[in-house]
């Protein structure tokens, strides 16, 4: 009876043991391997890397991995022997066609891409791969901001300020439309001590990624400069030297461009004598967006210098910065300069505007 019982035991224990190591097999089976969850890299020197293939343009392949501090790691890709993507993703090719699925490395520099409903793969050349799943952005995008500011003292002191600024860029392929101005107004107990607006209209027009040819119109009022209207109409080449997306991190939204050109310039005045004249025309704006942009830095002149008379010039700068609180709700500091070297009598050359806004900004730019 004893034997019976110690017999049935083991029977039992054995069919246990057996069961567990089944499930463990069966786990092990379907649990796959680093390899074959992500995609795999291969570099010249013979580096593997593994992660996800985010996209691959300007000339640069994004892997997202858990070993890097941002999970981004940036891969020149001309440095790329080998790819091996496991979910599909569009590959841009030189002759324009889009390729939409995954890859796996061939042999000699090629990569074999399955894409339905093709049935087997193609090989391409990773050379003749332009971009893989590039961000499409909007064929128009907008950017810009509309900020206020506002004090007011009453009682022994009665003082008022106001000033309203305003920005606006439409960005297509081949035209960038941009929009500026400016007002600012103060006064104490009724007697004004402070009127002046401007507002800049512009179009460029680009005949290549970078070079571009304008067309602008700058309107400038000023009651404590004499000044009825200052109106500058002109047009000539631009470059741009940084646009978004040239470089990586955090100058990744940095842009930058530079214009030269013919303008006619003409200033009405109150008391003085009206004067117009053909002068040049240089101008330079610098955008640096970071933080996703929750943070701008900008800077924006433009100079008109007399062409029969370099020393008489005109001279109107910004420099400010703009942070984003919550959503589009953004607060700015600006600080605005106007240089005239020959003003009409009675007035300075050069005036200082210290501005603090509150207001909206918006960027239709899609990110990742």
């Amino acid at each position: 009876m004893n034997k019976s019982l110690w017999c049935c035991l083991f029977a039992c224990c054995a069919l246990l043991i057996e069961g567990t190591v089944d499930r463990a097999l069966a786990q092990s089976e379907a649990v796959p391997t680093v390899s074959e969850v992500s995609d795999i890299v291969t570099l010249k020197d013979g580096s593997v890397l593994y992660g996800e293939v985010i996209e691959m343009s300007g000339g640069i392949l994004s892997l997202k991995t858990a070993s890097s501090s941002d999970n981004i790691i940036k891969i020149k890709w001309d440095e790329v022997t080998k790819l091996s993507v496991n979910h599909a993703i569009p590959f841009h090719l030189k002759e324009g066609t889009i390729l939409n699925g995954t890859a796996t490395a061939g042999p000699d520099g090629n990569l074999n891409i399955q894409a339905e409903p093709l049935k087997g793969s193609m090989t391409v050349p990773l050379t003749s791969v332009t971009s893989v799943n590039p961000l499409a952005q909007p064929p128009v995008i907008y950017t810009g901001s509309l900020t206020a500011g506002y004090s007011q003292a009453t009682g022994n002191s009665k003082l008022r300020n106001v000033s309203v600024l305003g920005d606006f860029v439409a960005r297509s392929e081949q035209l960038r439309l941009s929009l500026l101005g400016r007002y600012v107004y103060g006064d104490n107990a009724g007697t004004l001590n402070t009127r002046n607006a401007r507002g800049t209209i512009k179009l460029d027009f680009f005949i290549t990624k970078r070079i571009f040819w304008f067309a602008s119109a700058y309107f400038e009022n000023d009651h404590f400069q004499d000044l009825k209207l200052r109106t500058a109409i002109s047009s000539g080449p631009g470059y741009q030297w940084i646009d978004r997306g040239d470089f990586g991190g955090m100058l990744k939204d940095m842009t930058f461009y530079t214009e030269a050109g013919l303008a006619y310039f003409n200033e009405d005045f109150r008391v003085a004598s009206d004067a117009s004249s053909f002068r040049a025309r240089v101008s330079m704006k610098w955008n640096w967006p970071i933080f996703d942009d929750r943070i701008v830095l900008y800077h924006y002149n433009e100079m008109f210098p007399s062409l029969q008379n370099a020393s008489n010039y005109y001279f109107t700068m910004d420099n400010g910065v703009r942070v984003k609180i919550l959503g589009g709700l953004a607060s700015g500091f600006q600080v605005t300069t106007r240089y005239n070297n020959q003003p009409p009598a009675g007035t300075t050359d050069t005036d200082n505007l210290y501005l603090f806004t509150l207001g909206y900004a918006f960027d239709t730019t899609r990110k990742r």
